[in-house]
């Protein structure tokens, strides 16, 4: 890209030397050209560095070299794309004070010197304009990229959090999980530790049970227990499958038409249920804010050794598919759905809907 850069500044410096050159006739051509090459070479230098300085430094070559009248307005150019007005202005006011100075001492009172002096102010008035819109365009195209690079992180930052917090919340089901259960088997290792009728050595091995038991839940309190935030929700039973139907009911109450299919699996395992209420919910929440005018379809099924939910709605054209945190949802379904071992699927179907599918198997941590 910057050989082709070059290869226009050379070309844009020998069009308009030319155009000078052949109006004034030189007495050294030779000279005058190789003058010219070498001011041809300083632009190609300033266009990475010194820009202005050697733009103003061009400007007494043209008393010398006619043809280097080309690559001191091209040199302009390069500073309009370059450097702000103010080192712009300095630079046009020079090279436009030297030229016409020149002009009007040679030439004042020529039939041809009003033509000169328009078609130089016309050349640096272009050259000065194409400058300044590259910039422009450059400005822009770097202020896109960053607006680009912020929008990524963003997003990036979005789907740590959401995925952190899915994680967090797992953490704190499976905690209340497998406390319940670790306290049964502690109850029961117990029970059968004072059964007199038992033999000495279950009674001993029970016992073994109990104490191992306990130390478990103090683990499993400590390790995961940090995970707890301050929040309402912290201490708040977990929702199973049981509670589906007074999600749905809710979402009814705010207005969405839901239909529910299968309500009887509200009976099935708590393990899976809860992580099909999460779907649920999110489903719900998804249709609520970006099609909140058209009706959801919820259906539970038994499928393969677990539970599977879908829940379908029609596109609406008008739903704000840019909402603040759009997708960090489904990420943390999706993140959800990989530590428990099931499948998650969403998107658009070929009739015109949103699908969203999981799969969660019936033992789950």
């Amino acid at each position: 890209m910057r050989w082709r850069v070059d290869l226009g500044l050379v070309v844009l410096s020998v069009v308009v030397g030319l155009f000078f050159l052949i109006d004034e006739q030189p007495a050294h051509p030779l000279v005058d050209l190789g003058i010219g090459a070498l001011a041809i070479g300083a632009v190609l230098v300033a266009r990475r560095r010194w820009a202005l300085p050697i733009a103003i430094g061009l400007v007494p070559l043209m008393v010398v070299s006619t043809f280097s009248m080309g690559p001191a307005a091209v040199a302009l150019a390069v500073v309009a794309r370059h450097r702000r007005w103010p080192a712009t202005l300095v630079a046009v006011g020079v090279h436009l004070t030297l030229l016409l100075g020149a002009f009007t001492l040679v030439a004042a009172g020529h039939p041809e010197y009003p033509v000169a002096v328009v078609a130089v102010l016309a050349i640096d008035a272009a050259l000065v304009a194409s400058g300044k819109l590259v910039r422009s365009q450059r400005l822009l195209l770097e202020s896109w990229q960053a607006r680009a690079r912020e929008a990524e992180e963003g997003q990036r930052l979005r789907v740590e959090e959401a995925r952190h917090a899915e994680r967090e919340r797992i953490a704190r089901e499976m905690h209340d999980v497998l406390a319940h259960r670790i306290s049964l088997l502690a109850v029961h290792a117990g029970a059968l530790q004072v059964r007199k009728s038992a033999p000495e050595d279950e009674r001993r091995a029970a016992g073994v049970i109990r104490e191992s038991a306990y130390a478990a839940l103090e683990d499993l309190r400590e390790v995961i227990g940090m995970l707890r935030s301050d929040d309402s929700d912290a201490d708040r039973p977990q929702p199973t499958l049981a509670d589906v139907p007074s999600l749905v009911e809710q979402s009814r109450e705010a207005g969405t038409a839901v239909t529910l299919e299968h309500p009887e699996l509200a009976a099935a395992a708590d393990g899976a249920g809860r992580h099909v209420y999460r779907v649920v919910q999110e489903g719900l929440t998804n249709a609520r804010k970006h099609a909140p005018d058209t009706p959801v379809r919820v259906v539970l099924a038994e499928r393969d050794g677990g539970l599977a939910v879908e829940i379908t709605n029609r596109v609406q054209a008008s739903g704000s598919a840019w909402l603040p945190g759009s997708g960090s949802g489904l990420v943390g379904l999706r993140e959800r759905m990989e530590l428990v071992g099931g499948t998650l699927e969403h998107g658009r179907t070929e009739s015109g809907e949103f699908r969203l599918c999981a799969w969660v198997p019936e033992r789950t941590p």
